[in-house]
């Protein structure tokens, strides 16, 4: 099924809105591939096919939904008379409403390659395949690689309301990603590395090769370091972590609600000058790129932290409606859900430090961060409280120096904002949808040997 005749699905069920009654509709489609490699062969092998259709109906301040895992005409018109059904014992809201058109211009984007559909699937496991090989030839101490992984999707979706918004999209998705173990006197570390694209080709595999295996190495002789006050080093990758915590805490539920830090604090400096961060989902080079939001708005880029200000929040229609500004067409949403504020593609503008490199020749104590655990259980999004692990290698006058681990970092995110002190130029477009350059942040409390 073509992605615009998932639109014309839609269309037929908005048809049957009776007076009165908001009905916005929810179609898509995708193929799916994922494969695990495993010593030289294929330890899975799983390729799928999905349908999905949401209804939402409004009605008197009353919302229903429903969906289903089909889009047969029967079930159609039974997920229709679900909504309808489930709205009806529903509280009233006199905010709850379809998204208007808002006259914001479409940014069409083609985030479609062509050439996934003609990559076979030996082609495809040949990739996942490779990865262990090479990982292995890479270094002696490269032991065994747990997991070599490659997958792909090509997804499509539509929307059409009474409120007169229709589209279609699709996009594909190809990526691939290694675990290693590496020994050495008895002592084992495992690394990890992903690299994505539009389509097979552009997966980076000698970068998911040399990533892995050289952090595992490094981190061999990893030790307990001393506590104290540090600054820490993210590389783009570590950096998108940080950014995306942030985003968490300037969403419209979050700032309506008042569990956020940044509530009423626009205008208001939140960081250092030199950051800049927005949500940019026009951005065709981002993997979060998107022509339109989960409501059908046109999105666009959203200001959060000009040169160190707070900006402004990701709202959808609801909680722009309850905030007083409006949508800044930033809902999300799959087929089968409703729709919420939230980041697609954000990005922090480069500053004029270079590469980590030339951040990390800049700093005289501090850690250049490998990777953080326990971010789930670690992070405060109400209060900016952060406490998680960390391992990474020490950075001395400069230099890089001993690996470290089994240590903590605690401050809070409100603090950290301010304390950056390095802002790369390295930005780097990551699979998740983020683009960010390295970071450099200074005065974290560093918990190790005591």
């Amino acid at each position: 099924m073509k992605h615009t005749e998932l639109v014309e699905v839609a269309q037929k069920i908005v048809e049957k809105a009776t007076a009165g009654e908001q009905l916005e509709v929810t179609c898509s489609a995708s193929k799916s591939t994922k494969i695990n490699v495993y010593e030289g062969d294929v330890e899975s092998f799983t390729t799928a096919e999905t349908k999905a259709l949401g209804v939402r109906v409004i009605i008197d301040g009353k919302q229903g939904f429903a969906s289903a895992g089909s889009l047969e005409p029967d079930v159609l018109a039974t997920t229709l008379s679900e909504a309808r059904d489930n709205a009806s014992f529903a509280q009233t809201d006199p905010e709850l409403a379809i998204a208007k058109p808002d006259g914001v211009a479409v940014k069409e984007l083609d985030l479609w390659s062509e050439k996934l559909a003609s990559v076979t699937s030996a082609e495809k496991i040949q990739i996942a395949a490779q990865l262990e090989a090479n990982a292995k030839a890479k270094d002696a101490r490269v032991s065994g690689v747990r997991m070599s992984s490659y997958e792909d999707s090509a997804s499509q979706f539509a929307l059409a309301s009474s409120n007169g918004i229709a589209y279609s999209s699709q996009a594909t998705f190809a990526g691939a990603g290694i675990q290693v173990l590496v020994n050495e006197d008895d002592k084992t570390q495992l690394g990890f590395a992903y690299d994505a694209g539009r389509e097979p080709s552009a997966i980076a595999s000698d970068f998911i090769v040399d990533r892995s295996v050289s952090q595992a190495i490094k981190m061999l002789e990893a030790s307990k370091p001393s506590s104290g006050k540090v600054t820490i080093v993210f590389d783009p990758y570590n950096a998108a972590t940080f950014v995306g915590l942030i985003a968490q805490m300037l969403t419209g539920d979050q700032i309506i609600k008042g569990r956020s830090p940044f509530v009423n604090r626009v205008g208001e400096t939140v960081a250092a000058q030199g950051f800049t961060l927005l949500d940019d989902p026009t951005d065709g080079k981002s993997f979060g790129a998107s022509s339109y939001d989960g409501e059908g708005l046109a999105c666009r880029p959203t200001p959060l932290i000009s040169q160190g200000q707070l900006s402004g929040f990701l709202f959808d229609s609801y909680t722009g409606a309850r905030y007083g500004s409006g949508s800044t067409g930033s809902a999300v949403r799959g087929a089968r859900s409703l729709p919420s504020p939230g980041a697609q593609a954000l990005r922090v503008s480069a500053g004029g430090a270079g590469d980590v490199a030339s951040i990390i020749a800049g700093v005289d104590n501090g850690i250049f961060v490998y990777g953080l655990a326990g971010l789930h259980s670690g992070v405060n999004p109400v209060s900016g409280d952060i406490s998680v692990g960390v391992e990474g290698v020490m950075i001395r006058n400069g230099k890089l120096a001993e690996a470290v681990s089994e240590c903590t970092i605690s401050s809070t995110l409100q603090k950290m904002l301010l304390n950056i002190s390095q802002v790369g130029d390295d930005v780097i477009d990551l699979p998740d949808g983020t683009s960010v350059p390295s970071l450099a942040i200074t005065d974290i409390s560093l918990s190790g040997a005591s």
